[in-house]
């Protein structure tokens, strides 16, 4: 938690006044009893009019000045807790845009969205009311006690005693919930993943009938995050009634021995007043200081869950993310160079939380400008492989070269600039066409846009829109289809020009015609450019170079098509189940 407090040093002016005018007002309160204490003991015995008046006076000015005070400290911690959680979940979201897909795999994209929302919002209330409170309800409760020193010693003895155990009500119900906070924290992980799942499977949720299943698997988890918050509660809820009765008693035992004092001669009744306004501000203060605690409680169990997610991450990925090397190491490498734009020696993999290799033993090596189809079934690893090109996720053993370099050797930004890759899942961004283009190459031009969009056959598309490349795009592309998302997709890998382009998948939706020509206007950019084409149709691959075929994580064989049907049966089944 601490190490997110760096990000409130912009604010120091703001984090100094909050507090000084919550306690300038909190000054102000305190003179109030005495004040009262005057009307009883000097105005009403001598029926004074116009001093009860002139007294009256006072208090007005003195809560017109209290409200002027808090306004004015709520203006300063609005604005240090505002700015801080700002600065915060920027950090946080320029953090999630460095994490590996390992990282971000174990972590889980609920979670991940829970930090940003849930937890910081949690954080920046506990900014808000500690600048507002932590120096405030400190201070008025021993400048009551003070207070009460100064009209009677006796009788402030009793604060002696009600003020530690107080204390010791208060901070030990803290102790006993903050870890159950975090398993709040953690229930609300799950319901957000729980929602996540459903709002984006809810067309297989509905077209499979699992919609009360899925209600039920909701209920679920939402009935174990009301248990943990009712656990929390009651315990939490303990802290009301246990002050009220502490404060009580001593207000009872305050008013018996103010009264014996009085009969004595020894205290005023105004005296007796003011000690029981005391008891009731210091009542009061350690009411808000207990509900400061539960949310300081709150923010600091949030504050540790964020404080994970920014310590993630391998070194050596944010070394490469950020641009960071070794400027001689990085010089030296860059003259390798290689006939082979890719090479693959014994490379395994795993995804940490499996118990089993992804991949195994996979060895080949591909040259300029070859095209490489990649075919196998379901689960075989075809893309897990290539997302090894780019660093997506670390080798486990072996080597992975790309232009004659180990791909742990390079700056992930100068390796992925070299690939353009076309995911498995077409993704488009809200905004328009265009924008959706320039990801590839932000100085593309116009011609370059429908260059890249006549190749990937998509022209027809964005000539039908309204606008053209300036048609409007929805959120996920829902205003396209899944042909046409995936078309527009590969047509933003093909601007970017890449040495090695990898389409993963990415014409499953096309027609057998119009994945032909993709597959023939892509071939014919640039000789020296190395394609990849991942795919279950044999028809998407027959025509390369070379096919590697995959059967559970392992490389099966490696031939032309010809040779593939004579030679490999995984291969030659998946042709015949395809074609005949």
């Amino acid at each position: 938690m601490r190490s997110l407090l760096k990000e409130i040093k912009g604010y120091t002016k703001e984090v100094i006044l909050a507090p000084l005018f919550k306690m300038l007002e909190a000054v102000f309160e305190l003179f109030v009893p005495l004040i009262m204490q005057r009307i009883i003991d000097i105005g009403i015995p001598d029926r004074n009019t116009a001093y009860i008046l002139k007294m009256c006076l006072v208090l007005i000015a003195l809560a017109l000045i209290g409200l002027v005070c808090a306004a004015t400290a709520q203006y300063f911690s609005a604005k240090a807790a505002t700015g801080f959680s700002t600065r915060l979940r920027r950090k946080v979201f320029r953090h999630i845009q460095t994490l590996s897909f390992t990282d971000v795999d174990h972590i889980g994209a609920s979670t991940l969205i829970t930090r940003m929302t849930s937890d910081i919002n949690q954080i920046q209330n506990g900014v808000n009311l500690t600048l507002r409170l932590f120096m405030r309800s400190p201070f008025v409760v021993f400048g009551a006690m003070i207070m009460a020193f100064t009209i009677d010693v006796k009788a402030a003895l009793i604060f002696v005693v009600v003020i530690p155990l107080l204390s010791i009500v208060v901070f030990g119900i803290m102790l006993w919930t903050m870890p159950l906070y975090k398993k709040v924290q953690g229930a609300l992980d799950r319901v957000t993943g729980k929602t996540r799942e459903n709002l984006t499977g809810v067309r297989v949720i509905r077209a499979f009938s699992q919609e009360d299943e899925e209600a039920e698997a909701f209920i679920e988890v939402s009935e174990t995050l009301k248990n943990f918050q009712l656990i929390v509660g009651r315990i939490s809820a303990f802290m009301n009634p246990v002050t009220y009765i502490i404060i009580n008693i001593a207000i009872v035992v305050l008013m018996y021995t103010g009264a014996v004092r009085v009969s004595i001669g020894v205290l005023t009744q105004g005296m007796v007043v003011a000690l029981v306004n005391y008891m009731n501000q210091i009542l009061v203060e350690l009411i808000k200081l207990a509900n400061l605690i539960i949310q300081m409680t709150k923010a600091a169990a949030c504050g540790n869950r964020v404080e994970a997610v920014l310590s993630g991450g391998s070194a050596a990925e944010e070394k490469a993310l950020t641009g960071k090397g070794t400027p001689e190491n990085t010089s030296a490498k860059t003259a390798v160079s290689s006939e082979f734009s890719v090479e693959f020696d014994h490379v395994s993999m795993n995804y940490n939380v499996a118990s089993e290799n992804a991949l195994s033993d996979v060895t080949f090596r591909v040259k300029k400008g070859e095209t490489v189809g990649i075919i196998g079934g379901t689960g075989s690893g075809k893309s897990t492989l290539v997302s090894l090109l780019p660093a997506f996720y670390p080798v486990s053993e072996g080597s992975l070269k790309v232009d004659g370099r180990e791909v742990s050797d390079y700056d992930v930004s100068e390796l992925r600039a070299k690939i353009g890759i076309v995911m498995q899942k077409a993704v488009l961004f809200q905004g328009t066409i265009r924008e959706n283009l320039l990801w590839g190459r932000e100085d593309a031009t116009d011609a370059d846009l429908w260059e890249a969009l006549e190749k990937a056959q998509a022209a027809d598309v964005v000539r039908g829109k309204e606008g053209q490349l300036d048609a409007e795009v929805e959120q996920e592309g829902r205003n396209f289809s899944g042909g046409q998302r995936q078309r527009l997709s590969i047509a933003r890998a093909l601007v970017k020009k890449p040495e090695i382009l990898i389409m993963d998948d990415s014409a499953s939706a096309l027609d057998f015609a119009t994945d032909a020509k993709l597959r023939q206007a892509v071939s014919e950019i640039d000789p020296d450019m190395t394609i990849f084409i991942i795919s279950q149709r044999a028809a998407s691959v027959m025509g390369a170079d070379r096919i590697i075929v995959l059967d559970d994580g392992r490389v099966a064989a490696i031939g032309k098509h010809s040779e593939l049907l004579e030679n490999c049966d995984v291969y030659k089944e998946i042709y015949d189940s395809q074609f005949k």
